[in-house]
């Protein structure tokens, strides 16, 4: 991905998809990927064993399943999955995210299954 000549607008690269589960990178931090999804619905259990994963709340409200209890995000809210731990995202209303996580991370990580894809540059 170039390097950006101008501020990223979250909500104008929002506006260029509708494609739920799907991560969208929008810029690169050193080794990570900034990357942008919708979500609707319930997604897989899964752990990233190497990696933490951090989810901001841009729109709508998130609950971060755990198994020792549910975290819930609000807009402006974030919380940062520790490596390791299993966890479960839903969204009972659609709802935009921002994923901050090193590069090549799958979203569904060990779970695998149909749901499982490489973040997409998004333009």
């Amino acid at each position: 991905m170039t390097e950006p000549r101008a501020a990223v607008n979250l909500a104008h690269k929002l506006s260029l998809f509708d494609e739920l589960w799907a991560q969208k990178k929008i810029a690169d931090l050193n080794d990570y990927e900034v990357k942008l999804a919708k979500l609707k619905g319930e997604f897989v259990w899964h752990t990233h064993e190497d990696t933490d994963e951090l989810f901001l709340v841009i729109s709508g409200r998130l609950t971060i399943q755990l198994r020792d209890g549910d975290v819930v995000l609000e807009p402006g809210e974030l919380f940062v999955v520790p490596r390791g731990v299993e966890h479960c995202p839903v969204a009972e209303e659609e709802t935009a995210i921002l994923l901050l996580e090193p590069a090549g991370v799958l979203n569904t990580a060990d779970a695998g299954g149909p749901l499982t894809r490489a973040a997409e540059p998004l333009d």
